[in-house]
């Protein structure tokens, strides 16, 4: 009995001992992967500590705001928040017929389907930033170039969600309408676009919201807006007007997401 007993194998113990020596792995190597990232990206605590300082006397220089160039600011905050608006319009505008051909189920043909991903995937890759560069390049310095980039970025990340949303539809209505001998037109009017219609309703007010903060960052390079002034105020070592800018852009981003909440509540 005692030879029997030795050679039978406890499978739960086995298993228990697989898991736990499989959970060591994965967390040794997630311990590993942090380590290096935080080797490679120079991160240094001490530094951080003895700069405490230089960040203490930015503070104390920019306080009181310099809320008389409110005024002034006036136009450049309009300039943003009509680049993000203009941005975000084209692009779900360009990004519904681009998803229709990048989505699976209902692209006309598959060549279409790869090259339409490939044109999506590289307009995504592409940052805003290098895209303004690049307008700002072509057409000159000023809001049209960052909303360009903008339109650019949007489609490529939103031609992407849409494309997925319409492969994940109910495809019966589709299949209803085309065995009724409706045109592809037809099909897509009456079937995709009330079937995805409040996702991507969704997708795009998510999608103003990003573009609003980019259209801040635009300005760095030229795109004007808001984000120039910043940049000119930094520049100036005007740490005042910089506070100032700081938080009418907090006051935009709020006044953003709670105007998208309250549009997406309405809407749904």
């Amino acid at each position: 009995m005692s030879v029997m007993q030795a050679n039978m194998r406890d499978p739960v113990g086995e298993r228990s001992l697989a898991t736990t020596l499989r959970n060591f792995v994965l967390t040794a190597l997630v311990l590993i992967i942090i380590g290096q990232a935080a080797v490679f990206s120079g991160a240094n605590l001490p530094e951080l500590v003895t700069g405490a300082a230089g960040i203490a006397d930015i503070v104390v220089r920019s306080m009181p705001p310099a809320f008389n160039k409110l005024p002034d600011l006036v136009w450049p905050t309009i300039e943003t928040i009509d680049v993000a608006i203009f941005g975000t319009v084209v692009g779900v505008i360009l990004s519904i017929p681009v998803a229709v051909l990048a989505a699976r189920n209902v692209t006309p043909a598959r060549p279409l389907y790869y090259i339409t991903r490939g044109m999506v995937s590289f307009l995504r890759s592409v940052p805003e930033l290098v895209w303004a560069l690049i307008f700002v390049a072509a057409v000159g310095l000023g809001p049209f170039a960052g909303a360009l980039a903008l339109i650019f970025h949007s489609v490529g990340m939103l031609g992407r969600l849409f494309a997925e949303v319409i492969e994940d539809m109910d495809m019966g209505p589709v299949e209803a309408l085309t065995l009724t001998g409706a045109t592809r037109t037809q099909v897509f009017t009456h079937a995709v676009i009330p079937g995805v219609l409040p996702a991507l309703l969704g997708m795009s007010l998510y999608r103003f919201d990003e573009n609003l903060r980019s259209s801040v960052l635009l300005g760095f390079v030229g795109a004007g807006g808001i984000g120039f002034e910043l940049l000119t105020s930094m520049n100036l070592f005007d740490y005042r007007e910089v506070s100032v800018i700081v938080l009418v852009i907090l006051v935009l981003v709020i006044g953003a997401e709670r105007g998208s909440a309250f549009l997406r509540r309405r809407i749904f």
